[in-house]
């Protein structure tokens, strides 16, 4: 296996943070409407943990992919793609199947990677 790259690293740590800071305030919303229970919190553990697993292997998937050539790079970012998207169904699936999860609290963190690449330019300089 080849060693994970120091930018993947950084930007998976960079959208775990925001992840975090994102659910910390999610269940602060749960707890001050008082619909707040431990669903909310396992099914925010859920799909923080989708979302991030999400960006880290694209992250995986863009390092392995600069290495190959444009047409193997460009079937392997699709399959990439297609793979993740069905994680995220199933993981976003799981959550509204099993009783344990709080559905909007598996679903909402799922939006918070695209919210801190939105962030990204506004909060780091480098």
């Amino acid at each position: 296996m080849k060693k994970i790259d120091a930018t993947v690293l950084k930007e998976t740590r960079y959208i775990f943070g925001i992840t975090l800071v994102f659910s910390v305030v999610m269940e602060g919303i749960f707890l001050a409407l008082g619909k707040w229970n431990v669903f909310v919190l396992l099914g925010n553990l859920w799909g923080a943990l989708g979302a991030v697993l999400n960006f880290f292997l694209m992250g995986l998937t863009v390092q392995n992919a600069i290495t190959k050539e444009e047409k193997d790079a460009k079937n392997l970012i699709r399959f990439s793609q297609s793979a993740r998207m069905l994680m995220l169904f199933v993981i976003a699936g799981v959550g509204f199947l099993l009783p344990w999860f709080h559905t909007l609290a598996v679903v909402i963190p799922l939006l918070f990677p695209r919210i801190a690449i939105f962030l990204h330019p506004i909060l780091r300089k480098d």
